[in-house]
């Protein structure tokens, strides 16, 4: 690791995510013991722009070795109504929900950068950025099935296991904030 920089990117620069986003569909699915072939349909154009073009807010950063990208981390501003209804069904059909719910949507690192703290560094920004909204209450963060590491990694930093989403595909965990 030689220079490694964080920028926080507008919405005309996201596609500087595009290889790393990519990349995290294809490590997503390395580590998947579910249905892994349902990760042939997930790239940067059906995740992530497809997300950042329906969020209700959105933030978005990307650390970068000299110029070259080695992680990144999106996250939203989403309606509960939106994630219940979604072709995912995000959310359990529950009452109780706050109106608005913040996501982390993505955080990858590319292999020989992780171990390094850059993930926490990523992390701490999208917390920083979700927790800055006064209404946010719950934050919520989906994880693979199969990617034990990232589970262990949210549940360290104070969040909690959820729900299963689509019989265990993905696992759902959140922390209620402020």
């Amino acid at each position: 690791m030689k220079n490694i920089t964080i920028e926080i990117l507008e919405e005309e620069d996201i596609e500087q995510c595009r290889e790393l986003c990519d990349e995290l569909m294809a490590f997503q699915k390395s580590k998947a013991f579910m249905e892994p072939e349902r990760f042939d349909g997930m790239n940067f154009e059906t995740r992530m722009k497809k997300s950042w073009e329906s969020a209700l807010d959105k933030h978005a950063a990307i650390a970068k070795d000299g110029a070259i990208p080695v992680g990144y981390v999106f996250s939203t501003v989403e309606s509960a109504e939106g994630m219940k209804n979604s072709s995912f069904r995000l959310l359990p059909d529950t009452a109780g929900y706050p109106e608005r719910i913040g996501c982390l949507s993505n955080l990858y690192i590319r292999d020989g950068y992780r171990g390094s703290g850059l993930g926490s560094r990523l992390f701490a920004i999208s917390m920083e950025w979700l927790e800055s909204f006064p209404y946010m209450e719950l934050i919520y963060i989906f994880i693979s099935n199969g990617n034990d590491e990232a589970m262990d990694f949210y549940l360290k930093h104070g969040f909690s296991y959820s729900h299963d989403v689509l019989g265990g595909f993905i696992q759902a965990v959140s922390k209620r904030v402020k």
